[in-house]
């Protein structure tokens, strides 16, 4: 090709370190573990300056651990943002003519996990994009029924 494609190559390799596991905890019994819990982004929003910030530092970190031998751990997250989604869900259905006590609280919960589901991976993507190189195997939502 005539140009380097950077933003598919970038793309391309991320994915391969994903799949093998690149960035999860490694060595022996004997490594001095590093853990590095992420302060989890709110799931209703794109990602800003200081959240480049924080995941930049964290990864210098993180990185820097694993080449001294450490086994490291950056454990990813998200939170639900209660009253963000809340606010988000109920402006869909306005729109649509319908309320959250029509729907109910079940009902609402519902609509709440599918908006989560569509759209709450943006966050983590943008992360992806930058190159965080967190264990995402173990990424958590502040309403895992496991947490």
């Amino acid at each position: 090709p005539k140009h380097f494609a950077w933003r598919e190559r970038e793309a391309q390799l991320y994915d391969f370190w994903e799949r093998r596991g690149a960035f999860r905890p490694r060595g022996g019994a004997g490594a001095e573990p590093f853990c590095v819990p992420m302060p989890p982004p709110n799931v209703t929003g794109a990602l800003h300056m200081g959240h480049a910030m924080f995941a930049t530092l964290q990864d210098a970190m993180a990185r820097h651990a694993r080449l001294s031998g450490r086994r490291v751990l950056w454990l990813p997250g998200t939170d639900h943002a209660g009253i963000a989604t809340q606010l988000v869900v109920e402006r869909q259905l306005r729109e649509e003519g319908a309320t959250r006590e029509a729907l109910g609280r079940e009902g609402f919960t519902a609509r709440a996990w599918a908006w989560k589901e569509e759209y709450g991976g943006q966050i983590t993507e943008q992360l992806r994009r930058l190159g965080a190189s967190c264990d995402w195997s173990r990424e958590r939502f502040t309403l895992d029924a496991g947490l």
